[in-house]
């Protein structure tokens, strides 16, 4: 009798980024070529949970067949065709419960979270998967790393465009971010200097400030303000003053963390919390840019580059490691391994037990790499670091 074909699963979750779509393609021309058989799971783990795998209707709503013709075209844009959420299975509101999981007998009153796991491992067994490959930061990831302990194979790919995944020297979507970012800021300064005045730009980073420190150190901004260090705005308003007026076209330039804030503050959140705990950032550049006008009477220019950093086609380096991760991934497949995550340490492609993610934060390396009285990078000794320094 001939041996079942086996199954893999794709999902990608949590923000969406530049490379995503490449690593998808990869994943499903690899696993073709070692006679898998491919789905695709729509909007991350929520196509798992909205999955009633005895419905064709919710199976053919939340699961997507590949092949090549189903992937031809899509490497040339960002994004991810296969959609994206925050759900997290292990924490979902009582609001959120499917419907058919409410009539099987699920009290969306008995508590305000549930955990899900059990219904996941169902889908997942029922589907005919053999090894999942999630793509995600670490929040997915996260969730990930839980379906390893409970016994399902699964091999992750690290992306986001903080960087921030422990573990990993790079994710994908960071080059993307910051060559996006560098390139917004050098824009900006054509309107700065035009009006003569100071431009406060807001970019994503909710824990690592590593969006702001590079894209600040490569664009040559006046000053930088990151997640990792708390800031005195009287300080700050001081020194663009004076970063102002010893520039000839008389303006000034700073970058900021959405996740930032000020001595004794608090970061700026808003909205309720998603399945992770975490509220949504943004204003802070507002914030300071109202503080600033006060302080100094500088005219303001304040922009947030937000999803504009996520945003369109990634760049050639995302490309080079979206591929590199996906056939790495499949080569894990393929050979039976299961708990682990693709990475780059050292410059290196490896891999390493997806548990690493919950052992630490990756952070930015504030004593070699920022100079807190300045509120502005120093990089000055690099022999050794990795490309993206940290």
């Amino acid at each position: 009798m001939a041996e079942k074909q086996k199954t893999v699963a794709i999902l990608t979750g949590g923000g969406d980024v530049p490379g995503l779509n490449p690593a998808l393609k990869t994943l499903v021309h690899r696993a073709m070529e070692n006679g898998y058989r491919v789905i695709g799971v729509r909007r991350g783990w929520n196509g798992l949970l909205e999955c009633n795998p005895d419905d064709p209707g919710s199976q053919a709503e939340n699961i997507v067949h590949l092949d090549r013709q189903a992937v031809r075209t899509v490497d040339r844009t960002g994004g991810t065709f296969l959609h994206t959420s925050r759900t997290n299975p292990a924490k979902v509101g009582a609001t959120e419960i499917p419907e058919f999981l409410r009539d099987a007998g699920y009290d969306p009153t008995a508590k305000n979270r549930r955990d899900f796991t059990p219904h996941i491992l169902s889908v997942l067994e029922k589907l005919g998967i053999h090894a999942l490959i999630p793509i995600g930061g670490d929040d997915t990831l996260s969730y990930a790393e839980r379906l390893h302990r409970e016994g399902f194979p699964v091999v992750a790919i690290p992306k986001t465009m903080d960087n921030d995944v422990f573990g990993t020297d790079y994710c994908i979507g960071f080059s993307t971010a910051v060559t996006r970012s560098v390139n917004f800021i050098h824009n900006l300064r054509t309107s700065a200097g035009s009006h003569e005045r100071i431009a406060v730009v807001e970019l994503f980073g909710r824990n690592s400030g590593e969006t702001s420190l590079i894209s600040a150190y490569l664009s040559g901004v006046d000053r930088a303000l990151i997640s990792e260090v708390p800031f005195d705005m009287e300080r700050l308003a001081r020194l663009l003053t004076e970063d102002k007026r010893s520039n000839p076209s008389n303006y000034a330039m700073v970058t900021i963390s959405e996740g930032s804030s000020m001595i004794g503050g608090q970061i700026v959140e808003y909205g309720q919390e998603d399945a992770y705990g975490h509220k949504k950032l943004g204003g802070i550049g507002m914030v300071v840019s109202e503080a600033i006008k006060r302080l100094t009477g500088s005219h303001i220019i304040y922009q947030q580059l937000s999803y504009l950093m996520r945003s369109g086609a990634p760049d050639s380096l995302d490309l080079m490691v979206a591929f590199n991760y996906a056939n790495m991934a499949m080569d894990l497949v393929a050979e039976g391994m299961s708990g682990r995550m693709v990475a780059l340490q050292g410059g290196t492609y490896t891999h390493i037990p997806i548990s690493t993610i919950m052992q630490g934060q990756k952070r930015v390396d504030v004593t070699e790499l920022y100079d807190t009285g300045a509120y502005r990078p120093k990089v000055r000794h690099v022999l050794g670091k990795p490309m993206f320094l940290y």
